[in-house]
């Protein structure tokens, strides 16, 4: 039974049992998670005092200039996940390819995989805007035993074991999945705790806020042209409040407690997308609908798009249930 200002780790422990392959692993996973966070965001929060905001002059796989936090971050959540000995494969944004571990050690028994957009709106950080971290946890398909191979990454979404994202603004939120609802903690730096601080997370089955970037308008489908309007029109407790931060994590966790939506729909400019499935959309998509909210990709829902590469983009409907089936009405209406 979730209780506020109960620790992370003492709900953890408590709630394992929930999960059906209960064996303590994902538990020293989920721990492991909330340590690297903490290190994040302790550099996160001096990254004004510190050389460590600006590029760091290289771009990763997406073609996309890293961030001196981009690359900070990633190497704090690979080490900490390899040297603990808890996941046999780690497949990033920031990396090319996957991650094996221990693919040597023939006593190697670890199930999980996981995938990760190690900081999420890294274009905000030399602005003082909030940023955050999203991972994705699945349990793995091939033999226990044997390396990772790429099918053990390419699941859909319906198959994740446990998903959250860390959300690094005025406070440091931890919210996470393990498909029985979902729950935020709250960092206190003085303890260096996470409490538990919003149980039982909920989308408002309607909302006031859509979330999109304007400025590509003219670039997008034509039925989310339409939904925007309607979005904008004075009838029927409209117009809605356009609010958009360019940090997903940040703009998804802000529309699930006031209720909202958010799109990042296919364009001219992006024909695929341009959000990632499995690093973000797919892991977002999870936690969406345990606090009874939905996504899709306008058509198809998010958690049943089968992958088939790593660095795979689709286009982006989530949020408040009947916002986003307002906007999946429109999407049909004006299928091109």
């Amino acid at each position: 039974m979730a209780r506020k200002n109960q620790t992370l780790g003492e709900f953890i422990i408590e709630n394992q049992e929930d999960f059906k392959y209960s064996s303590g692993e994902l538990s020293r996973l989920l721990n492991s998670i909330r340590l690297a966070a903490k290190v994040v965001n302790h550099e996160v929060n001096k990254a004004g005092l510190v050389d460590i905001t600006g590029a760091a002059g290289d771009t990763n796989i997406q073609g996309e200039d890293q961030q001196k936090l981009d690359v900070y971050a990633n190497e704090v959540f690979i080490r900490t996940l390899t040297d603990r000995n808890i996941v046999c494969g780690i497949a990033s944004e920031e990396e090319d390819n996957f991650i094996v571990i221990n693919s040597q050690d023939e006593n190697h028994q670890n199930k999980y995989v996981v995938l990760m957009d190690p900081l999420d709106g890294s274009s905000n950080i030399d602005v003082n805007v909030s940023v955050g971290t999203i991972f994705s946890i699945f349990r793995r398909i091939t033999p226990v035993g044997t390396p990772v191979e790429l099918k053990d990454f390419l699941q859909k979404g319906d198959k994740q074991v446990a998903a959250g994202y860390v959300v690094y603004g005025t406070s440091t939120m931890l919210v996470y999945t393990t498909g029985k609802g979902v729950n935020g903690f709250t960092l206190n730096p003085a303890l260096g705790s996470w409490y538990l601080s919003h149980p039982n997370m909920t989308f408002p089955e309607d909302g006031q806020i859509y979330s999109v970037n304007e400025g590509n308008y003219l670039d997008f489908p034509e039925g989310i042209k339409k939904y925007i309007k309607y979005c904008q029109a004075e009838e029927d407790n409209r117009p809605y409040t356009s609010r958009y931060i360019g940090s997903l994590v940040s703009d998804f966790h802000r529309n699930m407690i006031k209720g909202g939506i958010y799109m990042y729909p296919k364009s001219t400019k992006n024909p695929e997308g341009k959000l990632r499935l499995l690093y973000e959309c797919s892991p977002i998509a999870f936690i969406a609908e345990q606090a009874n909210g939905k996504s899709s990709d306008g058509f198809t829902r998010t958690m049943e798009v089968e992958p088939t590469e790593l660095h795979q983009r689709v286009p982006f409907i989530c949020g408040s249930k009947k916002m986003v089936e307002k906007a999946e009405e429109f999407m049909r209406n004006f299928k091109e």
